[in-house]
């Protein structure tokens, strides 16, 4: 049995809430798992991803999944913010403990992840993500005949899939960064993040899919040049995110479990 509550205001000014999944047997030793979905900062919405939440809450997690704002209305770094601004309304609200910090792991889906890998390099929460593209100054800089489109078949009567997915990473990434300036782009990229104090982090990824391999590759050197260790998973296949989410909760949980259990020793 998994209790909601819908639509907890946590920014009065914006009218951004989150979604609560109270899992069976909720303790002050309940751990606590924020959700950050998806949608290329274009779309999506809380409500559209509530079967990971009582997933989640089934698995013991007293999970928080946040809305933000979204492009083009709102332009970077307004959703990065909005992420911040949450966890500061979690850990002063009556949901948590002066200790349970220590007790607050991530799942991210697609940009989800992107926000997820920004706030634990803040806050060092053990974080997994879903896809999160994590590269746009250098590949907007290489694809530059790539035309911006969020549905490209349509538009453009595209029909490959990787262009497709080529013109969406294209559209949603200049949607949200409002420029198509290095300087604006590079600051959105995940290498410009301060990651001082990054904890535990599983990535995972498709071998081909709309977040391109290689761009973790070189995301996941980087964190090693700054000693920083990271799990990578990769999948077969195409799938992206949420496409593979419900083959991979099981080891993404165990990953937080067994992290947040060693913390613990």
């Amino acid at each position: 049995m998994v209790v909601i509550k819908n639509n907890i205001i946590y920014d009065e000014n914006k009218e951004l809430g989150a979604d609560i999944y109270y899992p069976n047997d909720t303790t002050s030793e309940t751990k606590i798992l924020i959700f950050w979905h998806g949608g290329g900062w274009l779309r999506g919405d809380k409500k559209d991803v509530k079967k990971v939440g009582v997933d989640f809450a089934n698995a013991g997690f007293m999970t928080f999944i946040p809305n933000y704002s979204l492009a083009p209305a709102n332009h970077f770094p307004a959703a990065h913010d909005d992420a911040l601004h949450f966890v500061e309304w979690l850990l002063n609200s009556d949901y948590t403990d002066h200790d349970d910090i220590k007790n607050i792991v991530q799942i991210g889906a697609s940009v989800g992840g992107t926000m997820a890998l920004y706030v634990a390099g803040k806050y060092g929460f053990p974080t997994v993500t879903w896809s999160a593209p994590v590269e746009y100054a250098n590949w907007i800089k290489q694809h530059q005949d790539v035309k911006a489109s969020p549905q490209a078949k349509q538009d453009f009567g595209i029909t490959d899939s990787a262009q497709i997915r080529a013109s969406f990473y294209k559209y949603f990434t200049l949607a949200y960064a409002g420029s198509e300036k290095a300087d604006v782009l590079q600051k959105l990229d995940a290498q410009s993040y301060d990651f001082s104090k990054l904890g535990k982090l599983m990535m995972l990824n498709s071998t081909d899919e709309l977040t391109p391999l290689s761009t973790t590759l070189d995301f996941i050197k980087f964190l090693a040049k700054e000693n920083h260790g990271v799990q990578l998973l990769v999948i077969p296949g195409h799938g992206h995110a949420m496409d593979y989410s419900q083959d991979y909760i099981d080891e993404s949980l165990d990953f937080l479990y067994q992290t947040i259990k060693r913390q613990k020793q």
